[in-house]
């Protein structure tokens, strides 16, 4: 059996998760919509976490960027976003900070909610959504639950994936009301293609 070796002869490193991947790619999109890092070094500290073995790898990826426990967040968060289109697609996530709420008016179009990806700046989002003829995703990751309990649905279907403990923290819980027509509601985790995520 392979051990990975600490390098000062010490305590083996810590093998990375899925999770423990997920987090450096955020804390890094979020350093690249403040400025802190170019596209290029997005790209490679990027392409290295998600090959990363060891949480030590990780660490020295992220070390010189501030994190949650730092301070404030790196953007402010706004207390509420409005999505107005009709024909349109619109998709909010790579270092977006998530607002208390979001309102929704969307006609024969796509709205893209990538929340494994954005800055979690509070721990509840309501989603107020009025859409006809459209789609809404809403990717999350573990530690975010989202409830559509109060959604009101005509022609439309609601896909959420089955609820498993992964024994994760709640960071966030969503709560999407109002109503869709003629439209779906999908709620999945990103999809993993090559080594990267989607």
């Amino acid at each position: 059996m392979s051990v990975q070796p600490s390098q000062d002869g010490g305590t083996p490193a810590l093998r990375a998760s899925h999770t423990d991947r997920d987090r450096a790619v955020d804390l890094l999109s979020a350093a690249a919509g403040d400025g802190r890092l170019t596209p290029e070094e997005l790209d490679e500290r990027v392409g290295a976490a998600l090959t990363a073995r060891t949480q030590r790898e990780l660490a020295a990826l992220t070390a010189d960027l501030p994190t949650a426990s730092d301070g404030p967040p790196l953007v402010a968060a706004k207390d509420v976003v409005r999505i107005e289109q009709e024909g349109a697609s619109t998709r909010r996530g790579e270092g977006w900070v998530v607002p208390r709420r979001v309102e929704i008016r969307s006609a024969w179009g796509e709205v893209t909610l990538d929340l494994a990806r954005a800055v979690i700046a509070h721990d509840t989002l309501h989603i107020d959504l009025d859409m006809r003829a459209g789609v809404l995703k809403v990717v999350t990751r573990p530690g975010i639950v989202v409830d559509t309990d109060s959604l009101v649905t005509s022609y439309a279907e609601v896909k959420t994936p089955r609820t498993v403990d992964t024994g994760a923290p709640v960071e966030l819980r969503v709560e999407i009301a109002g109503a869709i027509s003629w439209g779906q509601v999908v709620v999945r985790t990103p999809r993993r293609r090559l080594g990267r995520r989607a």
